[in-house]
């Protein structure tokens, strides 16, 4: 389209659905007519399952311990609307930091100029937030994205990772990292859980940019191996990641988030702790910050 490529990563605990997240919004950006990359940052190899069909793809780290020479063709394969879909990979099980794949891959690219020859809207990494250090730090850290997204449901640990990334993100930002683009609250079900993720962006200054429920359209998507774009073009989950990527798209409001310290962190949960019940029974309403 024209634009500068847009570099961004995007967070989450494992099993939040990230990837999940990261591909229908690929899916999305890529069916509004943008070139898209989707690069995996994460060990399992999966992010890009259901843009490319289940089709095998050989990881960045296996390519580079298999050959001398790495072509682009050998580490990659177009999905769903010609995404072109990357996955860095792990290391051998047991040897050696599984944020290594991301160095590797993101060196390898680099090498292989294929930002400038592809020359994409917009690459989406997709990097597994549980442990916000080494290599899975590289695309906040190193000037690589300037944004990050973080996908949290309202489940203590899921908020507990995003509050990490916070603080990963308050640390590089002024020495030129990403900054926060917002949290994506995932997999909602319970009559609280707006309200929770809610009420911590508040707590940390930043924003929640969508809300996507928990819901079989997505399972059944996924089990037909394919996003909810392309499997369930229709349904009203299919917009709320249209929406995402618009959002995407259209803002670059971006922030750096206050992170909690660890007591705050506790006592803000104690305080959910008391009054989730009062939420899941009507006896709440609205979603004030507590």
């Amino acid at each position: 389209m024209g634009n500068k490529t847009k570099h961004i990563a995007i967070y989450g605990k494992g099993g939040i659905g990230k990837s999940t997240t990261t591909s229908n919004i690929s899916a999305a950006l890529a069916e509004a007519g943008y070139r898209v990359i989707q690069i995996g940052c994460d060990p399992k190899s999966d992010s890009t399952n259901t843009l490319r069909g289940g089709n095998y793809l050989p990881t960045v780290l296996d390519s580079i311990r298999d050959s001398s020479s790495v072509h682009l063709s050998d580490i990659s394969v177009k999905g769903f609307k010609d995404v072109l879909c990357i996955e860095a990979g792990g290391p051998v099980p047991g040897v050696g930091c599984a944020g290594r794949g991301i160095n590797a891959a993101v060196e390898l690219l680099q090498e292989l100029h294929l930002f400038e020859e592809y020359k994409p809207d917009y690459v989406l990494y997709d990097v597994l937030g549980d442990v916000v250090c080494g290599g899975f730090a590289v695309p906040i850290r190193d000037g690589i994205t300037d944004r990050a997204f973080v996908v949290s449901s309202s489940d203590f640990m899921a908020i507990y990772a995003a509050n990490n990334l916070f603080k990963a993100i308050n640390k590089y930002a002024p020495s030129g990292g990403a900054k926060l683009g917002g949290i994506i609250a995932n997999g909602l079900s319970a009559s609280y859980s707006e309200s929770i993720v809610d009420d911590f962006a508040h707590k940390t200054g930043t924003k929640v940019v969508g809300y996507v429920p928990r819901s079989l359209i997505v399972s059944q998507s996924e089990l037909y191996g394919k996003t909810v774009i392309e499997a369930n073009p229709q349904s009203p989950h299919a917009d709320i990641y249209r929406n995402l990527a618009k959002h995407i798209v259209e803002n670059d409001d971006l922030t750096v988030p206050n992170p909690l310290n660890v007591t705050e962190l506790r006592d803000w949960a104690r305080l959910w702790g008391d009054r989730i019940y009062e939420y899941d029974s009507g006896v709440v309403k609205g979603g004030a910050a507590i």
